[in-house]
């Protein structure tokens, strides 16, 4: 009898969200047409009192989402990974199969967005992959990544080292999708693979704004060409004053971040190629936005 592709499914917590984080794992346990391992990564928390088909991972200290998932990922060996927010959940037990028949079917695809909405359905701006929103009910090519909810295919994303983890969050996964663009990987955001997940909003708290700011420089400065690096920085720092500036103290902390990003290592660079930037822009988006 053949066997069924194998997927990792890795989950995050620090030991709250119990009943969510039991959703999610039930959600990925409910999935048919594949053999899925469930790897709990317990981010500063050791896990306890989960069923015993869920594989843990201890970390005594809360890396952060981007080294989280980095580690999770090394516990399994699945030829696909799907990355699952403890507070999301997939409705449709097909949605895993689909996703690896796509794999399968396109062989330069190495990763797939869902669709992410809400519990009543509503699909946020920020979770479409795109520059032009439009419709998210219509698929397209993808451009940046929602962490908690997208499938990789392993080779790929070992092929340009995961994400990037000292970014702790923010950023990481448009880094890891122009990385993957550079190494002429194909992305597409496939609304026909249905996630759940709640609207909260990470700009409530100050650290969001420090590492959003530190992150999008970094960001630049690992993987732009340097004449692109200073357009981007220079496109997003007016983008934010212009939604921020009647927020003092959220500014206060971006700008603090900002220094940082320019005045910290951001790890190794690797700039994407020129071929790659003209690519993007034809497609509509150039990576300077």
């Amino acid at each position: 009898m053949d066997r069924h592709p194998s997927v990792d499914v890795v989950v995050l917590s620090q030991g709250d969200r119990r009943d969510e984080t039991l959703r999610a794992l039930e959600s990925a346990r409910a999935q048919t047409g594949v053999d899925v391992t469930m790897i709990l990564v317990g981010n500063g928390w050791e896990p306890v009192g989960l069923p015993d088909d869920v594989r843990t991972v201890h970390l005594p200290e809360n890396v952060g989402p981007a080294e989280g998932r980095n580690i999770g990922v090394a516990h399994g060996t699945s030829e696909f990974i799907f990355f699952l927010d403890n507070d999301a959940w997939l409705p449709d037990p097909t949605a895993l199969a689909h996703t690896v028949a796509r794999f399968r079917a396109e062989q330069r695809l190495g990763l797939v967005h869902a669709r992410v909405a809400d519990p009543e359905g509503v699909t946020l701006r920020r979770w479409v992959p795109r520059a032009h929103v439009g419709d998210p009910t219509v698929g397209s090519p993808a451009f940046s990544v929602c962490e908690g909810v997208v499938a990789l295919r392993r080779a790929a994303y070992e092929e340009v080292g995961g994400f990037p983890g000292q970014f702790f969050f923010g950023h990481e996964g448009i880094e890891l999708a122009w990385r993957l663009r550079d190494h002429e990987w194909e992305l597409t955001y496939d609304p026909s693979v249905l996630i759940h997940h709640p609207a909260t909003e990470a700009t409530r708290h100050a650290l969001f704004w420090r590492l959003n700011a530190r992150n999008r420089v970094w960001v630049a400065r690992r993987n732009l060409p340097w004449p692109l690096a200073a357009v981007y920085v220079g496109a997003w720092t007016a983008i934010t004053v212009a939604r921020t500036w009647r927020q003092p103290a959220n500014l206060r902390f971006w700008f603090a971040g900002f220094r940082e990003g320019l005045r910290t290592s951001p790890g190794e660079r690797h700039p994407m190629r020129w071929r790659t930037v003209w690519a993007l822009t034809r497609l509509g988006h150039p990576p300077v936005l």
